[in-house]
């Protein structure tokens, strides 16, 4: 396959889904208005003392005083500039809408309502730049808040979380570092991610080569999920409403924006554009195209918010899902398998499937600890139903799981028996799960508690 590349990513064998090299961790000089504003921003600065955002109506004086960069940010063509202001910009423009919500909750335990205008000095610079970038101006996963959000403390170390820190933050505290610089850590391992489905897409790739190709995505998986799992000690979850208000959207979310945007002297009407979520990752996306899982999408509005959420990501990556897409459904993989019986490819397939279940149910458990006892508030940042969102995709892969297990044939290496029990206690699982929280009022603890009761505790 073609290396798909915005200057600032490059989706290929060496790099994966992580930018090129380390993003910039502060702006140029000429911008040191902004640069001030986004260090002394966070609820707790880097050296402990109360940023802006700890006092209510302090960080908005502030975002008001700062010069309007339009002009300068026009002529910028570095793409790391770039991703740098729209990481800044990013930042502002959520702190200062979102901040009245997060001083409602700190006072009432609910959100509140956010502000519905973005000023000129803000929202000018801010869509020229995203313009620039070709994506929608507002928080993202990759430039903003995430994957270009990152720098080794060490720089002679690797990713593990706790060698990295964030450029710009929200709440500046460990449990907001832990919790997203884990989704850089993880795709440390995307470059072997990105080199197995490569090899998988080549149509010469058969029989032996092709099942080393599936057992290296298998395994590249199962050392992301080993990872992920981390997220319990990296950020403790009672202290997730500390930053959560501040990566939220505007589209889905109309309780806190009931009037969506305004981006002053850019657009006249408001504009509401999805939040910053773990769903905008490429790595499940990725799995599911190239092992087939998306063909089990069931046909519903839950299906229409994970497609929507696959335009907020860079333009380099979309184009990689429809290059990737377009040569896995050439030739399906599971059609490629099936034809040479190749029951050891088969057999990887099947445990790449169980390491995107576990994925997806270990993020499930994610959202049962982290939102679900945390807060009565319905909505996911990106502004997906909460209890329906992620199950809609554990029963696609599930749906794979089963027609793939029509194809295997009992051998030393797959007993249909000890899969079978183990698939019945998954769906069983998610059944249960579902019953709970089917009713207005459900405790998030015992949908929880099922994990336990039936061996899926996600905790290493």
């Amino acid at each position: 396959m073609e290396i798909f590349t915005d200057g600032f990513f490059s989706v290929d064998p060496k790099h994966g889904f992580l930018p090129i090299s380390e993003p910039l961790i502060k702006l140029p000089k000429k911008y040191e208005a902004l640069q001030f504003l986004i260090d002394e921003m966070p609820i707790r600065k880097s050296d402990g003392s109360p940023g802006l955002l700890a006092s209510k109506g302090a960080f908005e004086a502030k975002v008001k005083t700062v010069p309007n960069f339009l002009e300068e940010v026009k002529r910028e063509s570095d793409p790391f500039i770039q991703a740098a202001l729209f990481r800044t910009y990013s930042f502002i423009t959520s702190a200062f809408t979102l901040s009245p919500a997060h001083h409602t909750f700190l006072k009432t335990g609910k959100y509140g309502v956010a502000r519905d205008r973005l000023p000129e000095n803000i929202a000018q610079p801010f869509v020229a730049v995203s313009e620039l970038l070709e994506v929608f101006p507002w928080l993202d996963y990759h430039y903003a808040y995430s994957l270009g959000n990152y720098f080794k403390i060490d720089k002679s170390s690797g990713f593990n979380w706790e060698n990295l820190e964030m450029a710009a933050k929200f709440s500046g505290m460990n449990d907001e570092k832990g919790f997203i610089m884990l989704h850089v850590d993880i795709n440390q391992f995307s470059p072997e991610l990105i080199q197995s489905v490569f090899s998988i897409c080549e149509e010469q790739v058969k029989g032996e080569k092709l099942a080393d190709s599936l057992t290296l995505l298998a395994d590249t998986l199962h050392k992301m999920n080993d990872r992920r799992k981390l997220m319990w000690e990296a950020s403790r979850w009672k202290h997730y409403n500390d930053f959560r208000v501040f990566i939220m959207g505007v589209k889905g979310n109309e309780d806190l924006f009931p009037n969506g945007l305004v981006y002053e002297g850019v657009w006249d009407e408001p504009k509401a554009f999805r939040g910053q979520t773990g769903a905008q990752d490429n790595i499940i996306p990725t799995a599911d195209i190239v092992s087939g899982v998306i063909h089990y999408y069931p046909q519903n509005q839950l299906t229409d918010y994970l497609m929507d959420l696959r335009e907020y990501r860079p333009k380099c990556i979309q184009k990689f899902f429809k290059e990737l897409a377009r040569k896995i459904n050439a030739k399906p993989l599971i059609e490629r398998l099936i034809t040479e019986d190749n029951q050891d490819g088969m057999i990887e397939l099947m445990r790449v499937y169980e390491e995107i279940y576990l994925f997806r149910n270990g993020h499930w458990q994610f959202v049962q600890k982290y939102i679900m006892q945390n807060t009565a508030y319905p909505k996911a940042t990106g502004g997906t139903p909460i209890t329906s969102w992620i199950p809609n995709q554990i029963k696609a892969v599930l749906g794979a799981m089963n027609d793939l297990s029509k194809n295997l044939k009992e051998s030393e290496k797959f007993s249909k028996k000890v899969w079978k029990q183990s698939y019945d206690k998954k769906v069983t699982l998610l059944n249960k799960q579902l019953e709970i929280v089917s009713i207005d009022v459900f405790d998030p603890e015992a949908v929880f508690k099922l994990n336990k009761d039936l061996g899926y505790q996600d905790f290493k």
